[in-house]
């Protein structure tokens, strides 16, 4: 699969911000269960790679997820995530408190997403995502669709896109 694209490079020199959703971007979206019933998540170190290379560039990284999970806080500080917001089940409400807080406009933050619940926040802000396997109304109406699955690295290449764009030559990798 290619990846689609409508996102314009100066649209990506203004991000500053990127939030994220859990299951289904940084998850397969599976849920697992230990033999006691614990709930196990799968990451992928290299969302945990891109995450830090973001902040090595000045970009911070937040969590934005209907779960409340002792996991995703614990992998959450593992890899250096700004913050996690948790139990939020209207994404969207976020937006103005995250844009006055960082004292930034909606156009500056990238949001990526995989079903419905995310895309009011998907429409709000200045670039949009989803992996290739999110449902199809979220596909339809983003700017980005990685060619990635969720748990597979989907949040690296958005993460990546958006740090060459942005940065080309003055990139920080490593």
């Amino acid at each position: 699969m290619t990846t689609k694209s409508k996102v314009n490079s100066q649209i990506c020199k203004k991000i500053s911000l990127i939030l994220t959703d859990v299951d289904g971007v940084l998850t397969d979206g599976s849920r697992y269960y230990s033999k006691n019933g614990e709930n196990i998540k799968k990451f992928h170190v290299r969302d945990g790679m891109g995450i830090n290379i973001l902040l090595r560039n000045d970009i911070k990284t937040i969590i934005v997820t209907k779960e409340r999970s002792e996991i995703v806080k614990k992998w959450a500080k593992d890899v250096n995530i700004h913050r996690v917001l948790m139990g939020i089940k209207n994404k969207e409400t976020v937006l103005t408190k995250l844009c006055k807080e960082f004292n930034l406009q909606p156009n500056q933050i990238a949001f990526i997403g995989d079903d419905v619940n995310d895309l009011p926040l998907l429409k709000l802000v200045g670039i949009s995502a989803s992996p290739c396997d999110a449902i199809n109304q979220v596909k339809n109406s983003v700017k980005y669709v990685c060619t990635c699955n969720g748990g597979q690295g989907a949040f690296r290449e958005f993460a990546d896109f958006i740090l060459t764009q942005k940065f080309s030559k003055k990139l920080i990798w490593y």
